[in-house]
């Protein structure tokens, strides 16, 4: 790859980041958010998965996962596996059904999925040209992904008792509530591999922007006002992560009598996420507003709020078989301790969750050169998660989902392959007395695959 495509790699990459935040924080429309999740109220919103493509579409994988040509971030170790550079940009779109008692309501959403950028430190062409292997390979990643998504909008009626709300006569109010935005991380990965063994870690950033905005209404009064209340919050803090990786090659004899690599592997992984202490900065603007005369009194605006949120560890540990170029299968599961989390601004009562996945994918025919659908790889993941928010019967909410995907190569120049992984997701979430919703959702993503990074070319 030459230099000018390596540039306009690399500024692609930063514009891509810088474009893909702004386009996150900020709406052409200041009152509506872009979803609407009513569970996104609670805590700091949905949660975000930090599987890319291909290991989502394994169910979302990711204790064991490991492949030379994509990256794996939620276990950091991963990364040590990496053959080649890889760059990784994906996106969803995702339609939903909610239903409440009789009431089902449509939503649709559409969002940056990730972005990562990975590479060995050493080129393996150099290694292969120089027949020597080095004590320990070195590669690192740059990646940004979502973290919380945010964007409800739900209106609910209740009863006033005493029948008066600021000395006006009622019944009942009518409340409002909107809110929008989402938190990022932004995550450098440096991962260390010795022979079948790989240790890695995650410098994470965490940062973003949260819009909350709640409105009274009092009903049958024409001349009442009603309050505008509007939170707007800003979250920065620092993460990390660490993982490791064992690959166990099964062997078999040769012809000449010696025991070889027969292809067939076993991957243990494990991770653990440190517990984040998060800083917060909230504006406040509160006000009371007269829609019949247009009048509008500032309860309180006051600007720089500082507070700290607190979320939770998380620990995952899985198993991955695998035939190299055939076939692999693997087991997964994790949990995360979300009864730590605290907020000043957003207080919530959440819970721990825990989260189970099994995955599979196959490669019919790895060397097919006259049939494309050989080469595809076929992808089947199921996963099942209890989520850390409460219904309001305080029952824990619950995800099932079914993932079916596709990885198709891309053979470019000097023999690079690179993927299109597309990836069709059906799943519900919520609870069986309160809201519940059947979404499905659509996975698109790239990998563009480079092995002459960092080639040392030498002349004779």
């Amino acid at each position: 790859m030459s230099l000018k495509i390596k540039v306009l790699l690399i500024t692609l990459f930063v514009m891509t980041l810088s474009w893909s935040v702004q386009a996150q924080l900020f709406s052409s429309d200041e009152n509506t958010p872009k979803f609407n999740s009513p569970y996104s109220r609670v805590g700091i919103g949905d949660l975000a998965s930090q599987n890319f493509i291909a290991s989502y579409s394994l169910g979302g994988l990711s204790a064991a996962f490991n492949d030379p040509y994509q990256a794996n971030i939620t276990n950091p170790a991963a990364i040590g596996f990496l053959k080649s550079t890889s760059f990784e940009v994906g996106g969803f779109f995702r339609y939903g059904l909610l239903n409440n008692d009789d009431v089902t309501i449509n939503t649709f959403a559409g969002n940056f999925g990730y972005m990562s950028i990975g590479f060995p430190m050493i080129n393996e062409v150099n290694l292969e040209l120089d027949r020597k292997d080095p004590l320990l390979d070195w590669r690192m990643n740059f990646a940004l992904v979502p973290y919380t998504n945010v964007g409800y909008n739900v209106q609910v009626e209740g009863p006033v008792e005493g029948g008066q709300v600021d000395g006006i006569e009622t019944d009942s109010t009518t409340s409002t509530f909107t809110g929008k935005g989402g938190t990022y991380k932004l995550i450098w990965t440096n991962a260390l591999k010795y022979k079948d063994l790989s240790v890695g870690i995650n410098a994470g950033y965490l940062f973003g922007n949260i819009i909350n905005e709640r409105e009274v209404f009092i009903n049958g009064s024409f001349n009442s006002y009603f309050n505008n209340l509007v939170d707007n919050t800003n979250y920065t803090g620092l993460i990390w992560s660490f993982g490791a990786q064992y690959k166990h090659q099964f062997k078999k004899m040769s012809d000449k009598g010696k025991l070889e690599n027969s292809g067939r592997s076993l991957t243990i992984g494990a991770y653990v996420n440190s517990q984040g202490n998060i800083k917060s900065t909230s504006d406040q603007f509160y006000r009371r507003i007269n829609p019949t005369f247009q009048i509008a009194d500032t309860l309180r605006n006051v600007s720089g709020i500082e507070g700290s949120a607190v979320l939770p560890g998380q620990f995952g540990v899985g198993l991955m078989y695998e035939k190299v170029n055939k076939f692999r299968v693997g087991l997964d599961y994790s949990a995360s301790q979300w009864s730590n989390y605290t907020n000043d601004v957003i207080p919530s009562t959440l819970v721990n969750s825990w989260r189970v996945a099994l995955g599979g994918e196959i490669l019919p025919n790895y060397n097919s050169y006259n049939n494309y659908l050989d080469k595809v790889r076929y992808r089947l993941g199921l996963y099942y998660e209890n989520d850390p928010r409460l219904d309001e019967f305080n029952e824990q909410l619950t995800t099932l989902g079914l993932v079916l995907g596709v990885g198709m190569p891309i053979t470019l120049p000097r023999g690079q392959t690179s993927f299109f992984n597309l990836g069709l997701e059906v799943g519900q979430i919520g609870t069986e007395q309160s809201l519940n919703e059947t979404y499905f959702r659509v996975n698109l993503g790239f990998t563009l695959n480079d092995n002459y990074w960092f080639f040392k070319r030498k002349f004779d």
